[in-house]
């Protein structure tokens, strides 16, 4: 019981996906949160949508009696992810317009999203997990 933590950064993403989707099925909840990367600097995002988020949403996980997989993308450094061809920006399955988004994956596919100004919101965690 409780979160399993995965990290990918832009490189590593395409393995771990390829692991996280074969292992789906035998998870009760499948999500993938996509992060700005910490900047050096301050150990911390560069994005402070994503400095709110992220505990929100850890603690909402940790509090949930299924098993729970959080695959945590990392978009890189700030020009990096502002490029319009960010490969995420660009991928079918995930269409990124913001971080973060909080996507939920189910039957290898996305079942349903917060963008960046809701994935802080407990109650819209809260309907995301459970499917509704």
């Amino acid at each position: 019981m409780g979160v399993k933590l995965v990290d990918a950064t832009i490189s590593s993403f395409g393995s771990v996906f390829e692991k996280f989707k074969a292992e789906a099925p035998q998870n009760k909840v499948n999500l993938i949160l996509f992060l700005a990367d910490n900047d050096p600097s301050t150990k911390l995002s560069w994005c402070p949508d994503c400095v709110r988020a992220e505990p929100v949403i850890l603690k909402k996980l940790e509090a949930l009696p299924d098993d729970v997989v959080l695959l945590r993308a990392y978009v890189g450094d700030r020009p990096t992810w502002r490029n319009p061809q960010h490969p995420w920006r660009v991928d079918s399955r995930f269409k990124l317009t913001g971080v973060p988004t909080l996507i939920s994956w189910e039957n290898d596919a996305v079942k349903g999203r917060l963008e960046d100004y809701e994935a802080h919101l407990e109650p819209k965690i809260n309907a995301l997990v459970s499917g509704n």
